[in-house]
């Protein structure tokens, strides 16, 4: 059913049970996973400021990719950067260019308000991807 799989991953600890249910669905299917982060960057007044340095967001992915392959699943990693209100943008677009059957993330619950202002981007992946997208909530 699965045999491509792209984990979009954070530096958010939620990170952590989407890697071991990904690990689970990979082993299942016999699927490969393709890890993306991407580091985001804000524009605050006449400049972009990066959100996450180099080296945080290289762990995140390298701890990530690691964790797969320990599980015993053949995964790879990808590390992004880009503006934040690109990420959905670029988690569809990778699921397509990979032939991804399935795109799984983290998804953040905010309140109604905050979600307003700045929509999640669980659900901008929905409506961006024409590949099924898995939310996996933090197992805390």
């Amino acid at each position: 059913m699965f045999t491509r799989i792209v984990l979009a991953v954070d530096d958010s600890d939620a990170r952590r049970h989407a890697v071991s249910t990904v690990a689970e669905l990979a082993r299942r299917f016999g699927a490969t996973v393709h890890v993306l982060h991407l580091a985001p960057s804000v524009v605050v007044e006449y400049s972009v400021v990066a959100l996450e340095d180099d080296d945080a967001a290289r762990r995140v992915l390298d701890e990530s990719v690691r964790a797969l392959r320990e599980a015993g699943v053949e995964a790879d990693g990808e590390l992004v950067d880009g503006m934040r209100g690109q990420v959905p943008t670029v988690i569809a677009d990778a699921a397509e260019r990979l032939g991804a059957e399935l795109i799984v993330l983290s998804p953040h619950h905010r309140g109604a308000v905050a979600s307003w202002f700045r929509p999640r981007v669980s659900d901008a992946v929905g409506h961006a991807s024409r590949v099924p997208v898995l939310l996996v909530p933090d197992a805390g």
